[in-house]
C-alpha cells in the first residue's frame, strides 16, 4: 500500500494528511513498535509498509485463533527482525551457487535433452534446506518429500545428494536397464538418503518419493507414507517424521487431489500434524496465463480453507525466501498445521527445454529475457555487503564446477542403470 492510497483509507477513520506527524499510541495487537508504545501516523505506515509490502505477503487474517495470528504478526511486524548473520549469508550463496550451476552443467552437457530446469526458482534449494534444516534443529529425523519433475534433478543432487554421477547416467541413451523400467524415468523415480545434517548435528533420513502418475498424484501418497513411519516409530504429534510437498503454481489450483488431500490434514486418524507446502509459481501452467487457469486471486487460495497461513515470498531474494521458510518450519513444528510457501518466481526456459516459449507468451518472455538470473543478483549485493570478496566468490564457483566435472567423468564408467538406486523406501 502507497503513502496516497494508506491516506485514502485514512479518510474512512476521519484522518488526514496533517495527522501524519501526530503520534498516536499503538493497540497491543501490533508489534511494529518494538519497545515503544506510540509512534507518529507517518512511522507507523512507514514500519507497516516495510513489514507487509516489500518482498514478504503474508495472508493469515483469515486464520480463527488469535494466539497463532499473533504468532504470525511477531515474526513479521517486529523491527528488524530479518536479520541474518554473515555465515548464514555465505551459506545461502554457497546453497544458490550449487542450484544454478547444476542446471547450467545439465545445459551445458545435454543441450538437447528436455531436463524440466529450475531456471527462474533456483532459490528453491536453499529454500528446501532451509526447512530441513530447522526442522532437523526441532528433532525431526525424516523428512517424506513429493514433487512434480520442474527441479527434480537439482533436488535429488543438491537436497538429497543423490551421487552426481547417477543422476548423469541416466542421460546416457545407451545403458541398459539390469530391472524394468521406461520412459523418462529420471523425472519420476524416487530416492532415499541418511545423512548428517550439518546445521544440526543430527542424522537425517531424506527421502522423494517415486511419482506414481501425473502431476499432484503423489500428495496424498507422501502423506500414507509419513503417516506409516510415524505410526511405527511411535510418533503420535509428529514431532519427528514430516512432509514436504512441492507443486507447481497451475497444478495447486488445478488438480482437484490437491483439495482432497488438504482436506485429510486435520482428520484424526489420517493427519501427519502438518505438512509444508512450497508452491514453484512460474506465474504461468504449461502454456496458461493464470487468468486463463483459475478464478482465484493466488494459486494458493485452495489452502485457505484449512486455515493454513500462506507465506507469499518473492523468490529472487533469497534471504527473503530464507526467512520465510524459517518461519513455516517453526509453525509447523509449533503448531502442528499445514503451511504454505509461494515462492513468486519466473520459468526461464519453456515448459521443457525443447520448448519455444516466445510463440504463446511473447510479453512475459521479452521480459524474462531482460531479468538477471537470481545467482548474479544476489551475488552482486553480497560482494556490495562486504560478505565475500570476488575472488572467493568466483573460486566457489569453480569448485562446484569441477565437482560436476569430476561425477560426469565417472558417469561414463555406468555400464548398467540399477532401479534399485532409485527406490524411495529402505527395502532389504
Amino acid at each position: 500500500m502507497k503513502l496516497w492510497e494508506a491516506l485514502y483509507f485514512a479518510g474512512f477513520y476521519g484522518l488526514a494528511e496533517s495527522d501524519l506527524d501526530k503520534v498516536f499510541r499503538l493497540p497491543t495487537t501490533t508489534f511494529i513498535g518494538g519497545n515503544e508504545s506510540s509512534l507518529p501516523l507517518r512511522e507507523i505506515i512507514r514500519r507497516l509498509e516495510m513489514a507487509y509490502c516489500q518482498h514478504i505477503g503474508v495472508e493469515f487474517m483469515f486464520i480463527n485463533d488469535v494466539e497463532q495470528c499473533q504468532w504470525i504478526r511477531q515474526k513479521f511486524e517486529t523491527p528488524g527482525i530479518m536479520q541474518f548473520s554473515l555465515e548464514e549469508k555465505r551459506t545461502l550463496l554457497a546453497r544458490m551457487i550449487r542450484s544454478t550451476r547444476f542446471e547450467e552443467f545439465l545445459q551445458r552437457k545435454w543441450s538437447s535433452e528436455k531436463r524440466f530446469g529450475l531456471e527462474g526458482c533456483e532459490s528453491l534449494i536453499p529454500a528446501l534446506k532451509t526447512i530441513i534444516d530447522k526442522s532437523s534443529q526441532s528433532g525431526v529425523e525424516s523428512v517424506i518429500m513429493g514433487m512434480p519433475h520442474r527441479g527434480r534433478l537439482n533436488v535429488l543432487a543438491n537436497v538429497i545428494r543423490k551421487e552426481l554421477e547417477q543422476i548423469f547416467c541416466q542421460f546416457d541413451s545407451k545403458l541398459e536397464a539390469a530391472d524394468e523400467g521406461s520412459g523418462d524415468v529420471k523425472y519420476h523415480l524416487g530416492m532415499y538418503h541418511k545423512r548428517m545434517n550439518r546445521v544440526s548435528d543430527r542424522l537425517i533420513t531424506l527421502s522423494l518419493m517415486a511419482n506414481p502418475s501425473h502431476l499432484e498424484a503423489v500428495d496424498p501418497v507422501v502423506q500414507g507414507k509419513t503417516k506409516a513411519e510415524q505410526f511405527y516409530c511411535g510418533d503420535t504429534e509428529g514431532k519427528r517424521v514430516m512432509s514436504i510437498l512441492l507443486h507447481g503454481d497451475a497444478a495447486f489450483a488445478g488438480q482437484g487431489i490437491v483439495y482432497e488431500t488438504f482436506h485429510l490434514s486435520d482428520l484424526p486418524s489420517y493427519t501427519t500434524h502438518g505438512t509444508i507446502h512450497v508452491v514453484v509459481n512460474n506465474q504461468i501452467g504449461f502454456t496458461t496465463d493464470p487468468r486463463m487457469a483459475r478464478s482465484s486471486p493466488y494459486p494458493t487460495d485452495v489452502a485457505r480453507v484449512v486455515n493454513a497461513p500462506i507465506f507469499h515470498v518473492n523468490a529472487d531474494d533469497p534471504e527473503a525466501v530464507m526467512y520465510v521458510c524459517n518461519v513455516a518450519a517453526e509453525w509447523r513444528n509449533t503448531f502442528h498445521k499445514d503451511v504454505v510457501v509461494d515462492l513468486v518466481c519466473y520459468r526461464r526456459n519453456g515448459h521443457n527445454e525443447m520448448d519455444e516459449p516466445m510463440f504463446t507468451q511473447p510479453l512475459m518472455y521479452k521480459q524474462i529475457k531482460k531479468q538477471k538470473c537470481v545467482l548474479q543478483k544476489f551475488a552482486e549485493k553480497v560482494i556490495a555487503e562486504g560478505v565475500i570478496t570476488m575472488q572467493e566468490y568466483e573460486e566457489e564457483v569453480a569448485r562446484y564446477d569441477k565437482i560436476c566435472e569430476e561425477a560426469y567423468a565417472r558417469s561414463k564408467d555406468e555400464k548398467i542403470l540399477h532401479i534399485k538406486h532409485w527406490l524411495d523406501s529402505p527395502w532389504p
